[in-house]
């Protein structure tokens, strides 16, 4: 295999894996933004797997299964808004509890899909940009939720940096008290970006059923929700950023992968870890060079519970 092939199959491989993981990521800038931290995506993406799975199993529909991923995903992060942004609950605490939930609820369902399969997105090569050297079948011969994930990047920066909408949730996500008296509903934004974040988080936990894993496992996700948690970390809040982050991480459990088909004697158990490790390793540097710089990039009313009329 020559190099320009090897890196062909790695970034495309790292394409692949990175999705879900952007997905996921892209649905917890958006929650964060406004303020709410959103520790559940484990759960979330085990739930609107399986919601995928049993939709498309049961009608044969993409776009249904779609849908209803999104619409479980919409609900569950509609039931942590309510506790953090409504009863002010701790939200570290509702986020765990809520990837609990998720991991039991999909295990006590999945079991009676084990067996089953269902069919896998086709790619749609772009014509013309496909034909590029190396890059070209990497990011332009995907499915198109790939292509979908592209558009959601762009446009969710767009809307944060360059509309009234984004400079409102961000401020939500700074200043709430200050949005307050300008008149704005710091309930009404922060619901709302928990509930569109909590579908961005189920489109990457359709990913799986609907290109990565034709069949039914336990666990279906392996802790990528837990990776997507470090990743919008990892972005600093940026939509552009976590673009970047993801397909890292696609590239390391690409690494692994390739690894393991070529053979190279390297434990199995330290390439299955190589991902986390990097997980760790990157979230460690990050902290230590914002530390120094003096850089403080999160949003200042990060987890801080809110309502009308407080003084604090």
């Amino acid at each position: 295999m020559t190099t320009p092939e090897l890196l062909t199959i790695i970034l495309t491989t790292a394409v692949t894996m990175g999705t879900p993981l952007l997905f996921a990521t892209l649905g917890g800038v958006l929650s964060e933004r406004a303020g709410v931290i959103h520790l559940g995506m484990e759960g979330i993406m085990l739930v609107s797997a399986l919601v995928t799975f049993v939709v498309d199993l049961q009608t044969g529909s993409k776009v249904l299964a779609l849908i209803g991923a999104m619409m479980a995903a919409g609900a569950l992060s509609g039931l942590h808004g309510f506790v953090c942004i409504s009863l002010r609950g701790n939200q570290i605490a509702s986020g765990l509890a809520l990837a609990l939930f998720g991991t039991g609820l999909s295990g006590l369902f999945g079991d009676a899909l084990i067996g089953s399969t269902v069919t896998s997105l086709n790619r749609i090569p772009i014509p013309g940009l496909e034909l590029i050297p190396i890059f070209g079948s990497a990011f332009f011969n995907q499915d198109w939720m790939v292509y979908l994930s592209y558009f959601l990047v762009a446009g969710l920066w767009f809307v944060l940096f360059h509309t009234n909408w984004g400079l409102q949730i961000r401020s939500v996500g700074e200043a709430p008290i200050v949005c307050d008296a300008l008149g704005l509903s710091v309930t009404k934004i922060r619901y709302l970006c928990v509930i569109f974040g909590g579908m961005l988080i189920g489109l990457g936990g359709a990913y799986f059923p609907m290109v990565l894993t034709s069949f039914w496992v336990d666990d279906l996700t392996a802790g990528r929700g837990w990776i997507a948690v470090a990743l919008v970390i990892f972005a600093f809040w940026h939509p552009g950023k976590a673009l970047w982050g993801a397909y890292l991480f696609g590239a390391a459990i690409a690494f692994q992968l390739q690894a393991q088909v070529m053979g190279l004697k390297i434990p199995s158990y330290i390439l299955e870890m190589f991902p986390y490790l990097l997980t760790i390793v990157v979230l460690t540097v990050v902290t230590v060079r914002n530390r120094r710089a003096g850089q403080t990039l999160m949003p200042a009313a990060l987890g801080l519970p809110f309502f009308r009329g407080d003084k604090h």
